[in-house]
């Protein structure tokens, strides 16, 4: 198949190409680099079946495509809130133009939404019955609503035009090829500790996440893009942390000196967030394989290499 990955010099992206490639697909790889890099995918650029694109998705895109996996968008706090109306933009705009290009080659398109959709939740975990607790004008609003509006457009494309969709609310993911930069508790966390810094918490370290380490992540979505269910379906690891247990386990990990330091929690930032991920264990027969002190042996690894 002929597969188009927005997004896919970014974090997850990257690992999607791959995995794509090593099950020989043709993997067109559409990225702006905004907060992608060409270093994620550089052993990919030697495949003659791999072509990289340099384009952003608020623009209009041309090709064609059996399959377009749309991860395109900045996805960490620092990154979404430096242009938040850009942010806003590439997940209405951009996911409108993909929309467009599934309909006129008729693919089957994938959106990559996010558990940020529930927002703040009252619910947990989270089912994706639930409709959340959003801050419709807060300062994580143009990611949150951007991904709302964006599994709005997919559901009235497929209601309206018969476009072959299918929704994942992506969780907590890590794994190598994160960015230093990008502000996620785990990379924010590996750095420091191997720096010798203080780990910086956010608010008392009592609020919980899951993590799903990238390769069980990819597997999902590949699942869910071959199955027959629409969505939206939640990914991600059901195990759940308090950041104060990451914390420890990473300065454990890495052997640092490092001490925790405790710093007021952002705006809306949510004190709970656990997936419940019994449809993708039903119908995709999906559930994660690797635990979080594995995946952050290979995850601190990574930056070790790169610092």
């Amino acid at each position: 198949m002929r597969i188009i990955v927005t997004g896919g010099a970014g974090f997850i992206g990257s690992h999607l190409c791959k995995a794509l490639l090593d099950q020989n697909h043709v993997v067109v790889c559409v990225d702006n680099l905004y907060t992608g890099s060409k270093k994620n995918i550089q052993s990919l650029l030697k495949n003659p079946k791999f072509q990289f694109v340099e384009h952003d998705i608020t623009e209009p895109y041309t090709d064609t495509a059996d399959q377009i996996y749309n991860l395109a968008c900045p996805a960490s706090p620092v990154h979404y809130q430096k242009d938040p109306v850009f942010t806003f933009k590439t997940s209405v705009s951009g996911t409108y133009n993909m929309l467009e290009l599934a309909h006129a080659c008729k693919a089957r398109i994938l959106q990559a939404s996010t558990s940020e959709i529930y927002g703040d939740p009252l619910e947990h975990p989270q089912k994706e019955t639930y409709w959340g607790n959003v801050n419709p004008i807060g300062v994580r609003s143009c990611y949150d609503e951007g991904k709302r509006a964006a599994e709005t457009l997919c559901m009235d494309f497929h209601r309206q035009h018969k476009v072959d969709v299918r929704i994942a609310r992506i969780f907590n993911t890590y794994g190598p090829n994160m960015a230093q930069d990008d502000g996620r508790v785990v990379s924010n966390f590996i750095i420091q500790a191997l720096k010798s810094k203080p780990l910086t918490v956010y608010g008392t370290g009592s609020q919980t996440r899951s993590f799903c380490y990238v390769l069980d992540m990819v597997d999902g979505l590949i699942k869910l893009m071959n199955s027959g269910t629409i969505g939206p379906v939640n990914l991600g690891n059901p195990d759940e942390f308090t950041i104060n247990e990451l914390a420890q386990e990473i300065i454990k990990q890495t052997n640092s000196k490092s001490k925790t330091t405790y710093k007021p929690l952002p705006q809306d930032d949510p004190k709970q967030r656990k997936p419940d991920i019994s449809l993708a264990k039903s119908k995709l027969g999906w559930s994660p394989k690797v635990k979080l002190v594995e995946g952050l042996k290979s995850t601190t690894a990574y930056f070790q290499k790169i610092i």
